[in-house]
Formats: C-alpha cells, sequence, structure tokens
C-alpha cells in the first residue's frame, strides 16, 4: 500500500461530524442552550494549557454537551529550532483528556529565534521547509496518536526563492506528514485574491482528497485588500467557493470562526445551518 493510499484510508475512517462553530466566550450560555443546532464546537486549545479551575470547569461544561475539536496555535510546527516538547506534553495531555477525532494546527511558525509572533507566518516554499515541517510532525506524532490535520494560512507575503507552488507545497508537507487538510476557505479566498491569483485555480490544485474539516468566516476590504478579519457575516463568494469545496472534498465537518463584532447567536446559527444544508445538498452528511 502506498503512503498517499494509506492515509487517504485513514482519512476515510474519521467521522462525519456536520457543522458546527468555534468556541467564543461571549455566546457561551445561550450556545448551551442551543445545542442541538451545533453539530460540534471547536476550541482553541492554548487556552485550556495550565489553565485556572473556572476555565477547566467550562471545558468540562462544553464537554457534556459538544464533540469537541481542539485546535492549536502555537505548536510552531515549521520552526526550524524544532517544536517545544514541553509544549507538546501539554497538548499531548489535554488531547488525552479530550479523546477528540482529530486535531488541528497550522502550516507555518510562530516561533523564531526565541521569539513569539503571535500569529502563523508563512513558510518559504521550499525541499528544506517540507523537511523542517515533516520532522516536527513526526516527533508530535509519535506522542499523539489522534489524526492530525492542517491548516492552510493566509499571508500578505510570499518568500523569495520559491521552488515550490503553494499547492504543491501543502501536499508535500501533508503526504511526508501523514495528516489530512483543514481547509480555511476564507484564507484561499483572501490569500489568492491579494496576491493577484485565482482562488478557484489555487482550489485545483489542491490535495482535496485530504481534506478533513473547512474553516469559513467573514472579512471585509480595506484600500483594495481583502482582510480576513473573522468579524463580519460571510460574503457570497465565500458561501460559493466553500461549496465547491464540499462538492468535491470528502468534507468530515464545516466550522464557522467568528471572532469580533459579535451579531446574536440566532445570526451566527444561521450560518451555521447553511453550511449544513451545503453538506447535505453534497451527500457528506444525511
Amino acid at each position: 500500500m502506498g503512503r498517499k493510499t494509506e492515509i487517504t484510508n485513514l482519512l476515510a475512517n474519521l467521522p462525519r461530524l456536520g457543522a458546527g462553530l468555534a468556541y467564543r466566550e461571549p455566546f457561551r450560555d445561550e450556545l448551551l442552550q442551543k445545542q442541538s443546532e451545533v453539530d460540534f464546537v471547536e476550541i482553541i486549545g492554548d487556552h485550556y494549557l495550565d489553565a485556572p479551575p473556572e476555565r477547566m470547569d467550562e471545558l468540562v461544561l462544553l464537554g457534556e454537551h459538544f464533540t469537541l475539536i481542539p485546535h492549536f496555535t502555537n505548536l510552531s510546527l515549521g520552526s526550524a529550532e524544532e517544536i517545544d516538547p514541553v509544549y507538546v506534553e501539554k497538548i499531548t495531555s489535554l488531547i488525552k483528556r479530550l479523546s477528540p477525532p482529530w486535531w488541528s494546527e497550522h502550516i507555518g511558525y510562530t516561533r523564531a529565534g526565541g521569539m513569539t509572533l503571535g500569529h502563523p507566518a508563512p513558510l518559504p516554499f521550499t525541499k528544506e521547509s517540507v523537511d523542517v515541517m515533516t520532522r516536527n510532525i513526526v516527533t508530535v506524532r509519535r506522542a499523539i496518536a489522534t489524526p492530525l490535520i492542517l491548516e492552510n494560512i493566509c499571508s500578505p507575503l510570499l518568500w523569495p526563492g520559491a521552488e515550490l507552488a503553494e499547492p504543491a507545497f501543502i501536499s508535500e508537507v501533508l503526504t511526508s506528514g501523514g495528516c489530512g487538510l483543514l481547509l480555511d476557505v476564507t484564507n484561499l479566498l483572501t490569500h489568492a485574491t491579494n496576491l493577484g491569483g485565482s482562488p478557484e485555480d489555487f482550489l485545483a490544485e489542491l490535495p482535496l482528497d485530504r481534506v478533513v474539516q473547512v474553516h469559513f468566516s467573514g472579512g471585509h476590504e480595506t484600500n483594495g485588500r481583502l482582510v480576513e478579519s473573522h468579524a463580519q457575516p460571510v460574503s457570497e463568494a465565500v458561501w460559493k467557493l466553500l461549496d465547491a469545496v464540499v462538492a468535491r472534498a470528502p468534507v468530515r465537518c464545516i466550522c464557522l470562526e467568528r471572532d469580533d463584532n459579535f451579531p446574536p447567536l440566532p445570526e451566527v446559527l444561521w450560518q451555521v445551518e447553511r453550511a449544513r444544508a451545503i453538506g447535505r445538498q453534497h451527500r457528506r452528511w444525511n
């Protein structure tokens, strides 16, 4: 069995969760009352590392009502100085506690030269970067048996000296690391458009058979550039791209992200339901 076939078979056995929401504290009380309208909840795993008792009580409460998918932001899989073993130990403990069907991180890095960047930064699209990501992914997968999926990021810049096109780079990382893809369609749309490319062409070059989860969110335009702010209603362009992805990829779940300028929860849940209907239309779940 080839490496690609082995990974595809592994991902094919993951559960179909439906449509859910990235958890944000302002929604907590009302969300717990609307659990029938949300198929799962994604949490920022970093919020529950070294957390005070009240935050861990929140985690227990959420776990009693929803399937939880942890999403991490500070593992820095693209760091040449290797990953922090203490951080790996902490996320291993949290993942064991939650027992999720999978967990996620980003294709990029958040630490360099002993400094923390605060947001995933892009890697040069080179074989060396693939090797760095692979080495760190293998280290993490030795500690954590739960399947890992990786998210495409959005960046205003590209490093010079690329040896691979970005979709090919993503494919190489996923294959060599044995990971699925968390495809953020808003990131893809924003990134491709701002760089003068076509989101559809970018999508056509991605390994869509690896897509496990999809992120989508709203943004805005400033000075002729798109900004993926997670603070506005989802645009029709994002809905169109989401539909194209779900039509072509074996998506297991779709997750709405909203980080600021929070509307009433029913408005958010309407968008979750629209995403759920797209999944039903393309027979990704009942």
